[in-house]
């Protein structure tokens, strides 16, 4: 079995661009209406102006959908952050208030936030190459919001995988119900601690 990796797809011409664009709104929106179940191919091609079959060559199921959602989603939070950094000064600090203040803008639309993260749970390894660039980014966030004095040496690129997986973890604990959001403010806060004391 061939272990070379796909060519890097080609970049998308602006039209192109722009339609992906229609897409993932599409999908945003219907997931803020409905949830997980309300993002339906053909609903999204219908409501982004698109044929069913185009659709489905841009994103070939539901979920590499869904997780192209989170990734725009975490795209446009980076980019947020870029313009409005946190104020805080010790990295630890900053971070905890970057993954906050995600978290807030999550609370604000529930639904959106199960669906991707239902998604990113029903992924299977078709998806890995969309999984692997949310997480990609997920880690881009947290050490950009350490800020330039706090490069990750070996210890804090193990900080800032905890940092991660409990960000994860601590989601899928708030959606299902058996987390808190002050429970899920609490385990945040003591991951990005770590941070403080990285050996």
């Amino acid at each position: 079995m061939s272990t070379d990796p796909k060519p890097s797809p080609l970049p998308l011409t602006e039209r192109q661009e722009a339609r992906r664009r229609r897409i993932l709104d599409a999908s945003t929106r219907l997931a803020c209406g409905g949830g997980f179940d309300a993002v339906q191919m053909r609903e999204v091609a219908e409501s982004s102006e698109v044929a069913l079959g185009t659709l489905y060559r841009y994103f070939p199921s539901k979920i590499h959908l869904l997780v192209a959602t989170m990734e725009d989603q975490l795209g446009q939070l980076h980019e947020a952050l870029r313009k409005r950094p946190p104020a805080a000064t010790a990295p630890s600090e900053r971070v905890a208030e970057t993954l906050l203040r995600a978290f807030r803008a999550l609370q604000r639309e529930p639904l959106l936030a199960d669906a991707m993260v239902r998604a990113l749970i029903f992924a299977d390894r078709s998806v890995s190459a969309e999984v692997d660039t949310v997480s990609r980014l997920t880690t881009t966030i947290i050490v950009d919001a350490m800020g330039p004095d706090a490069a990750p040496g070996p210890g804090r690129e193990s900080v800032v995988r905890v940092i991660e997986h409990t960000w994860h973890a601590a989601l899928v604990t708030w959606l299902s119900g058996r987390a808190t959001v002050a429970q899920v403010t609490e385990d945040i806060r003591t991951a990005c601690g770590l941070l403080d004391h990285p050996a």
